[in-house]
């Protein structure tokens, strides 16, 4: 497997890299973390930045590579993170890429990429817990409509959305992968209510969404009806595999931070403390490694990454819980003032394992898929 980059590529990397050396200077600073408004207008302002200098293509119209390449450099530049275009730009626009029709396309992923649009994921539900295909949010036909109600939970950027990534059971009789369907849903659509959620690090990114007969139209189906469970494989595909390459980046930025805040506070002479920071900067050498094989295997088989994100979704959240673990050794009881670097971010890890499919799920999926071992009973 060839992991390394085209004279192209590393042209690319180095224009990108210009061009990011000369407007973060001039970026005023970030609103505050609890002002989503204001964080969604930042994020879109962003995203237009990218747009108007040519480089919003990146996340569905150019190749992996060079997308892996876009990631790394604004993480290492310190460039603003994708936060309320995440949904839109990871999960939703490369979905209607790969599988929309064309007029789908064209009407969904230019507002994205110019900054104007913003998306949300409505996946899980309050009842289904890990078992995403024990989806119960039914949607029936009428006419040229859906007709949608249920619930969903930990719906990303809900407050501030204009569209949902919505997954449906349109087939209650099917068996529950059957049986699933793949929408977009307008969050100003008559019978949407949102409802914020508040994370254990303070954050309200989250949020329930109750769904009263909501009205789709059928034309704003992604695949054929019932298809919707290898629809959303796509989707998970990506928020797996190449998602989480701008993190890896920065939990090796703060891996190095860390080893300065040791030996600046005499930590470093615990030779526990060095072992794990050492560790730590192999496994996170070695994911890298991994996303890059990734996006290699991604390149060769239409862009689309393979079941190997499930192994990198699975070590990597392990990775990151282990590295803010190491953290708190690190600022002993500074660990409990949530002022200090990094104690936040130790309490947002613990749902790593959680997001984007368990551990456990990732198990199956590597068992099954990458294994061959017999499914279970």
């Amino acid at each position: 497997m060839d992991l390394t980059y085209t004279p192209e590529e590393e042209e690319f990397r180095a224009r990108l890299r210009e061009w990011l050396g000369k407007v973060l200077p001039t970026l005023p600073p970030g609103p505050s973390p609890d002002d989503w408004p204001a964080r969604r207008a930042h994020d879109l302002g962003w995203q237009r930045m990218l747009y108007d200098a040519g480089y919003a293509h990146v996340h569905w119209d150019a190749s992996p590579t060079t997308r892996l390449i876009f990631l790394e450099e604004t993480e290492k530049a310190g460039a603003p993170y994708v936060g309320a275009n995440f949904v839109g730009l990871l999960h939703a626009g490369p979905t209607i890429a790969a599988e929309g029709t064309a007029g789908q396309r064209e009407r969904w992923l230019p507002p994205i990429l110019r900054g104007e649009e913003v998306w949300c994921q409505g996946f899980s539900e309050p009842e289904a817990g890990s078992d995403l295909a024990a989806l119960r949010t039914r949607a029936w036909r009428d006419g040229d409509d859906y007709v949608v109600s249920g619930s969903k939970i930990w719906t990303s950027h809900a407050e501030v959305a204009d569209w949902c990534e919505l997954l449906v059971r349109t087939d209650p009789a099917a068996p529950k992968h059957k049986g699933i369907t793949w929408l977009a849903m307008p969050m100003d659509a008559p019978g949407v209510t949102v409802r914020p959620l508040r994370t254990l690090a303070g954050s309200a990114e989250f949020a329930e969404v109750f769904l009263d007969e909501v009205r789709v139209p059928v034309a704003n189906r992604v695949g054929a009806e019932n298809d919707g469970w290898r629809v959303t494989m796509v989707t998970l595909s990506f928020e797996r595999g190449t998602a989480f390459v701008g993190e890896v980046i920065a939990c090796r930025r703060v891996l190095g931070e860390l080893a300065r805040e040791a030996r600046g506070n005499g930590r470093w002479d615990d030779p526990l403390v060095r072992r794990r920071l050492g560790r730590l900067n192999a496994e996170f050498r070695a994911l890298w490694r991994l996303t890059q094989w990734n996006v290699s295997e991604a390149e060769s088989s239409g862009g689309v990454p393979g079941a190997g994100g499930s192994v990198f979704k699975l070590r990597y959240s392990h990775a990151r819980q282990e590295l803010y673990d190491t953290a708190a050794d690190v600022l002993g009881p500074d660990c409990l003032d949530l002022d200090r670097p990094w104690v936040l971010d130790r309490l947002s890890s613990l749902s790593y394992t959680i997001a984007a499919g368990t551990s456990q799920i990732q198990r199956t999926i590597v068992g099954e898929r990458i294994l061959g071992l017999p499914k279970g009973r």
